[in-house]
């Protein structure tokens, strides 16, 4: 046991040090509250305000704050819709500041980047000729085809879910090169001292910028010369299209990910920090997916996991659904010292947050306790998932804080479903019953030892 322990306790140290793991974690987390708004949003516009899919369908008053859906339409476009743009930006930022990098600058530069291998330049034809194929303002048109118009922007899958893997792609690579060339003396341009600070920064950084934009730019265009594909098509098409029907979309590596979170906890290390780096680009574009088909008011389509899946059935009440051991305790446990620790961790399980429990029982290195600590979430996340595959639960389409009490996180989650809820209650009263034998048992040890040590 003391051996594994170690083992794992190696591997989550690696992973809390790994600079590129920690820039995409903290990328995400710092643009939570983003998606959140965005998520509010989607809320306001489908759930509350809408007469087809809401409140609206019931209570007809409610309609009259419809003149605010297009602020709300807004707020989900410009965060949803536009999340890599700000996980471009911030995953640069991290990567530039574990390089040494001070102010704003690379968050600008990461996001330059990425626009530098995004294509802009977009166009409208009209048929007018036989069938052939010419070329036209660098569009390849049908023969005797003419263009109406054509015009500078950014698609919407580049800017959304299916950009992800790119934005930290081009955020990571393009940050490290600036970072390499930064460090090379003879591409600084020496100005007086008498140079304001800032400008005299601005000039240092100059020739790294340009070098490295031009590195990027290059290679984006050759992969566009050499398949007919831009960067970002290449990758969603190769990369992360299949990397997410095998880890995204698959129960049992969902179930593999779980296994190794409860590990990690057992042995002291955090878990869901440990996964948190691999959950989020996997999982968050197959929710945003979600989100958009529900705007869009979608009827079926939807993935059935994705990362707001994840919390709520995999980290209800925190990791290794503990909610469900307090429960257990409080109606079952007869040691007055477990029902002490149940009892201070029960407000704080009702908001997802578990330490309390964690390290009073204490669960770690806990070879009894330590079983159903794996096998909880591992039974609520396959619940969840049959409940959803079958229709009786909706799909999850909204991403709750994570800190929001179950139930509700079900309810919300699931567009405002009340099945959200009953699945979620479902599970958790699964989880009770794998955790109350072990329980008893775990009680019973307790006062063998108690008496051995009178």
């Amino acid at each position: 046991m003391d051996a594994f322990a170690d083992k794992l306790g190696r591997i989550g140290a690696w992973c809390g040090q790994n600079k590129y793991l920690g820039a995409i974690k903290n990328a995400f987390q710092n643009f939570m509250p983003a998606t959140i708004a965005g998520a509010i949003g989607v809320l306001w516009s489908n759930v509350i305000v809408n007469a087809d899919t809401g409140l609206g369908q019931i209570w007809s008053p409610i309609m009259g704050l419809e003149f605010l859906n297009p602020i709300f339409n807004a707020i989900n476009f410009a965060t949803i819709s536009c999340i890599s743009v700000g996980i471009v930006m911030l995953v640069g930022h991290e990567i530039a500041t574990a390089n040494g990098e001070t102010g704003a600058f690379p968050v600008v530069l990461s996001f330059i980047s990425w626009l530098v291998v995004t294509p802009t330049n977009f166009y409208f034809w009209e048929k007018v000729g036989s069938e052939g194929t010419t070329i036209a303002n660098g569009a390849v048109l049908p023969s005797g085809s003419e263009a109406i118009t054509n015009f500078t922007g950014i698609g919407s899958n580049y800017l959304g879910a299916t950009g992800l893997f790119t934005a930290l792609i081009v955020g990571i690579v393009a940050m490290e090169i600036f970072g390499f060339l930064r460090k090379q003396d003879a591409l600084k341009i020496k100005m007086p001292e008498q140079v304001p600070p800032g400008v005299m920064r601005a000039f240092e950084v100059l020739i790294p910028a340009c070098i490295m934009l031009v590195i990027v730019g290059a290679i984006g265009h050759f992969i566009y010369l050499g398949t007919g594909l831009y960067l970002n098509d290449l990758i969603s098409t190769y990369i992360q299209g299949p990397l997410m029907k095998v880890v995204g979309e698959n129960i049992i590596a969902v179930l593999f990910l779980y296994l190794l979170v409860s590990l990690f906890w057992l042995v002291g290390i955090h878990g869901a920090n440990m996964i948190s780096a691999v959950k989020d680009p996997f999982f968050r574009p197959l929710l945003i997916a979600n989100m958009t088909m529900f705007q869009e008011g979608a009827k079926s389509g939807y993935h059935t996991i994705n990362v707001t899946f994840l919390q709520m059935f995999g980290e209800m009440t925190g990791s290794g659904i503990t909610g469900a051991l307090v429960a257990a305790i409080m109606i079952f446990g007869k040691r007055e010292d477990n029902r002490a620790i149940a009892s201070l961790s029960l407000v704080p399980g009702l908001f997802n947050i578990n330490e309390t429990v964690v390290f009073g029982i204490p669960m770690v290195l806990n070879p009894i306790l330590g079983i159903p600590f794996i096998l909880a979430p591992l039974a609520s996340l396959l619940v969840g998932y049959f409940l959803i595959t079958i229709g009786f639960c909706h799909p999850i389409v909204i991403e709750a804080p994570w800190t929001t009490p179950p139930l509700l996180f079900g309810f919300i989650a699931t567009g405002g479903s009340i099945t959200g809820a009953i699945t979620q209650l479902i599970s958790f009263v699964t989880c009770i019953f794998i955790y109350t034998p072990f329980l008893i048992f775990y009680e019973r040890y307790q006062n063998k030892q108690a008496n051995l040590v009178e």
